[in-house]
């Protein structure tokens, strides 16, 4: 399942806080990498508890409780606080695959990635290369998003980011443990879910609404991790 969820920032907030991290203090993304991960990984990052990605996290966190498309694709039972990376002079993330579980920073809360996000800072102007590539069930996917929108995808798949040849490609990522642990089940109830909502502004649906919220709500009742 790949979700593009449009305008979780405006153009301004993206803005905002682009300015705020490209005076951040950027490390090694290798550091925070896994021996194999690290062989293809070629970026900055900022560490988990930098003060400026713990305050923009916060409020992407805030932001995202509001967002009714990626609570309707994701349907979120934890998000992971978003982590922030840098690519410029031709850095690069290779193929990979998101690890498993992650623990939060200074808890004993562990997470398990069902999902992964991506969310543009950059305006795709402002920069060459640095597509994410997602690798689909028949083909592979480039995404170059508008800053302050967003791609949300299944953790399992096998995705990189190109080299970024001109500029500087600042985003926000972060993973989501999901109510509906199946990616193919969460692609099932966000089909139904929209399917209601393109119904309910259409007179004379009420009872055939109301069937299907409840057939919604008896599905998610049945695969809910929950």
């Amino acid at each position: 399942m790949l979700v593009e969820i449009p305008n979780v920032l405006t153009p301004d907030e993206a803005r905002q806080c682009r300015e705020m991290l490209e005076k951040a203090s950027w490390q090694d993304g290798r550091d925070t990498a896994g021996h194999i991960a690290a062989r293809v990984k070629d970026n900055q990052q900022l560490p988990p508890d930098d003060p400026v990605g713990q305050q923009i996290g916060s409020f992407l966190l805030e932001r995202l409780a509001g967002v009714s498309r990626f609570v309707a694709a994701a349907l979120p039972m934890r998000v992971m606080p978003p982590r922030f990376n840098r690519h410029a002079d031709k850095g690069t993330y290779g193929d990979h695959i998101d690890n498993a579980i992650f623990g939060v920073p200074g808890t004993s809360v562990r997470i398990r990635g069902d999902l992964s996000a991506t969310l543009f800072l950059t305006d795709p102007a402002d920069y060459e290369g640095g597509e994410l590539e997602i690798q689909g069930e028949f083909a592979r996917h480039q995404f170059k998003l508008p800053a302050g929108h967003m791609v949300l995808y299944s953790a399992r798949t096998l995705h990189q980011v190109k080299p970024v040849t001109r500029g500087a490609r600042i985003g926000s990522f972060f993973w989501i443990q999901s109510l509906v642990r199946e990616d193919s089940r969460r692609a099932i109830l966000l089909e139904l879910d929209d399917t209601i909502q393109s119904l309910a502004g259409v007179p004379d649906n009420h009872a055939t609404v109301s069937k299907l919220t409840g057939i919604y709500h008896n599905l998610l009742r049945e695969w809910s991790d929950t």
